[in-house]
C-alpha cells in the first residue's frame, strides 16, 4: 500500500524572542531560509520545540504570516496546533487555510485523557471537517494518551487525509514494526534512534530530525545511510546525546531548550530564551554542548545559513 506522505526529513522551526519576549522576525526568517535551502522543504511550526503550547492568538498569526512568506510557493509548510480547546484548533485551521496553508500537525487536548469515542470526535472535527487539508498526528505522552497501532488502524480508513504520525520518542523495534505493518498507508516519523531502528528492520519511515540538525551535511548523510555506515553514525549520535543531556542538566525540560541550541550553532545571534514560565539553557550550557560535539559533527565553514 502506497504511503500518503513521503519518506523525507521533517524539521521544526523554532521561534526567537527578544529580551521583552517579542518575536524576532528577521532571525526567524533567516532560520527558515537556511532549513529550506540546505536541509529540507518539509518544515513545521509550533510543535513542542516551537512553543506551540505557549503562543497567544496574535503571536500565532504574526509568526504564521512570516512562515508562509518563507515557505510558499515551492516548499511544504506545516503548522502545529496545540490547545486544550478543540474550537481554538478549528479556528486556527480556518485562519491558516485563508493564508494558503493546508497541512497541519494536531495533538490531542490533554486536560483530560480522551476516551475512544472522544478520540474519534477529535479526528472527525479536524480531519473530517477539513477534507482539503492534510494532517499529521503528534503522538506524545503529554496529551495523556498515546495512540496505538490499533487506534491508527481504526482512524486511517475513516480519514484519508490523516497522512502521517510523529512519534518522536519511539525506538523499540517491536513497537515500530507493529505501527508500520498495521498501518502501512500512514507515514511514521521517528527521531534519530527510532529512525535507525526502522531502517535496520527494513521498514520505510520518515526522519524527524532532532540533534542531527547541528550539521546539515551530516544530517543528510545520516538520512541516506544504511548498514555499517548507519551503525557508525549512530554511535556518534549516542555521544552527542550524552553531551546534550550533560550540558543542560537541570536547565529546562521543554524540547525548545535543545532545539534552540541546535539553531544557535548555525545562527550565533539566535536567542535561547523560551516564553515564560519555562526556563531555557544559557550561553554556558550552549558552549559546553558545542565543545562536546564529536569532531565529525562540528561545522568547518562557519554558520551554514
Amino acid at each position: 500500500m502506497s504511503k500518503r506522505f513521503p519518506s523525507t526529513i521533517l524539521s521544526t522551526a523554532v521561534v526567537p524572542w527578544d529580551e521583552d519576549y517579542r518575536f524576532q522576525e528577521d532571525l526567524f526568517r533567516q532560520q527558515v531560509q537556511g532549513l529550506r535551502q540546505e536541509l529540507t522543504p518539509y518544515i513545521y511550526l509550533f510543535g513542542t520545540a516551537g512553543e506551540g503550547y505557549a503562543v497567544s492568538e496574535s503571536q500565532f498569526d504574526e509568526i504564521v504570516d512570516a512562515f508562509r512568506d518563507e515557505m510558499l510557493p515551492g516548499a511544504h509548510p506545516m503548522v502545529g496546533l496545540i490547545s486544550l480547546s478543540l474550537q481554538t484548533i478549528v479556528e486556527r485551521i480556518e485562519r491558516c487555510r485563508e493564508r494558503g496553508i493546508h497541512a497541519f500537525q494536531i495533538s490531542l487536548p490533554g486536560w483530560g485523557t480522551l476516551t475512544d469515542r472522544e478520540v474519534d470526535i477529535f479526528f472527525e472535527q479536524t480531519c473530517g471537517r477539513f477534507p482539503d487539508c492534510q494532517f499529521l498526528h503528534y503522538n506524545l505522552p503529554r496529551t495523556g494518551r498515546v495512540l496505538s497501532a490499533d487506534d491508527y488502524a481504526r482512524l486511517a480508513p475513516a480519514h484519508r487525509n490523516l497522512v502521517a504520525v510523529k512519534f518522536g520518542g519511539a525506538s523499540d523495534a517491536e513497537l515500530i514494526s507493529e505501527l508500520i505493518q498495521k498501518v502501512p498507508q500512514i507515514q511514521f516519523f521517528f527521531t534519530e534512534f527510532g529512525y535507525a531502528t526502522a531502517r535496520r528492520l527494513g521498514e520505510e519511515c520518515g526522519f524527524l530530525i532532532s540533534m542531527c540538525i547541528s550539521n546539515f551535511t551530516r544530517a543528510r548523510e545520516y538520512f541516506e545511510a544504511r548498514g555499517a555506515r548507519s551503525e557508525e553514525m549512530g554511535k556518534e549520535l549516542e555521544g552527542m546525546a550524552t553531551a546534550l543531556r550533560s550540558a543542560v542538566a537541570d536547565r529546562g525540560h521543554m524540547d525548545g531548550v535543545f532545539d534552540k541550541m541546535f539553531t544557535k550553532i548555525h545562527i550565533p545571534e539566535f536567542p535561547l530564551r523560551l516564553l515564560p514560565p519555562y526556563t531555557a539553557a544559557g550561553d554556558e550550557q550552549f558552549e559546553a554542548f558545542v565543545a562536546a560535539l564529536p569532531e565529525s559533527w562540528r561545522l568547518t565553514d562557519g554558520p551554514q545559513t
